[in-house]
């Protein structure tokens, strides 16, 4: 009885999380050019239904469907993921995200600090833009235990940076005079969101377009090796405020991301081969879907009035981190002679 109690009370709000998934989805599909994604307009309309109206009957089913739909959503990404992608890049790309990431998550750390920003919302923006906008933002989120209007933000800072590099990018690759291929890789590792690298890509050439989303999804790649890092991190920092609070020893078996494993798990069978490639792109489908419908609950669970409160500084962080980031990666192929 006590099971089907708990489903009950857990329909409504995820029935009202999958329509507002639906809904975005259909809005993405009509838009003429995809320069926004999905599970941004989902987390909008989430913030916007919660503004007007969300009867108490939803907080059970919001709550489940953005952590442990979430969680599900993030395993079966795993299934879409695999090692062989970097091979089809090549070593370019891996070159040129080295220098983005440390710019992102080293850089990232003091500019919170110097902006007073608290760590998980920090890194959460830093994640953002430098491994592949919301699905990253939504990866690391549960290992962190980041808050709902942490997510938000971090969402909203990277999505404005986006929107202005969509408009900006094929301008500024044409008076720089790049071939195809650089500005491929220079929008490929610049930009953060998956849609975002396409529009910004295939508005500068075919081939770009091409090159771009080849390396964005070896960008998506980072995803695992950054989870495994801050579930440690946050694994550390639980374990010291739990010894310093309560007195105890801590079970590390309850602190540790279970279902991490369980992305690592689908992640290395696909590598291997051993899940179709019919299957892979199913359960690419349906996590996509389901981490818009989890973001769309986030939105739900989120208030203007709450992101208010943190102030202006996100923002700034997340502008500084991207504008970074741009200027690192040009000037890495720069470097390499690619420019």
């Amino acid at each position: 009885m006590k099971a089907f109690k708990r489903i009950a009370t857990i329909i409504p709000g995820l029935s009202v999380s999958l329509i507002i998934a639906i809904i975005a989805r259909a809005i993405e599909k009509s838009l003429p050019i995809h320069i926004i994604g999905a599970s941004v307009i989902a987390l909008f309309l989430g913030m916007i239904l919660n503004h007007f109206w969300k009867p108490e009957i939803f907080n059970a089913g919001i709550r489940f469907t953005s952590k442990k739909v979430l969680k599900f959503a993030i395993i079966l990404l795993g299934a879409s993921l695999s090692v062989n992608v970097i091979l089809s890049v090549g070593k370019l790309s891996l070159v040129v995200m080295l220098f983005t990431l440390l710019t992102c998550f080293g850089g990232g750390y003091f500019i919170g600090k110097a902006l007073k920003i608290n760590w998980k919302l920090s890194n959460l923006i830093s994640a953002g833009t430098g491994i592949c906008g919301g699905s990253a933002i939504a990866a690391i989120a549960p290992v962190i235990e980041a808050e709902d209007s942490d997510i938000a933000y971090a969402m909203s800072a990277t999505f404005l940076f986006d929107m202005a590099m969509i408009v900006l990018f094929p301008i500024m690759g044409r008076m720089l005079g790049l071939d195809d291929m650089a500005y491929g890789l220079w929008a490929g590792t610049a930009v953060n969101d998956t849609s975002s690298v396409v529009a910004a890509g295939y508005a500068f050439s075919e081939g770009a377009g091409d090159f771009a989303t080849m390396v964005k999804l070896t960008r998506t790649l980072s995803i695992i090796p950054t989870v495994l890092v801050f579930s440690l991190i946050h694994l550390r920092l639980k374990r010291k405020q739990s010894s310093e609070v309560v007195y105890r020893r801590v079970n590390l078996l309850n602190l540790f991301p279970w279902f991490i494993l369980g992305f690592l798990a689908l992640a290395a069978l696909n590598s291997i081969g051993i899940i179709p490639s019919g299957v892979s792109a199913m359960a690419k489908n349906v996590s996509k879907f389901l981490m818009v419908a989890a973001l769309g609950a986030i939105g739900l669970n989120t208030s203007f009035r709450d992101m208010k409160k943190s102030g202006i500084n996100p923002m700034i962080h997340g502008f500084i981190i991207s504008a970074l980031v741009v200027v690192v990666a040009i000037f890495v192929e720069w470097c390499m002679g690619l420019v």
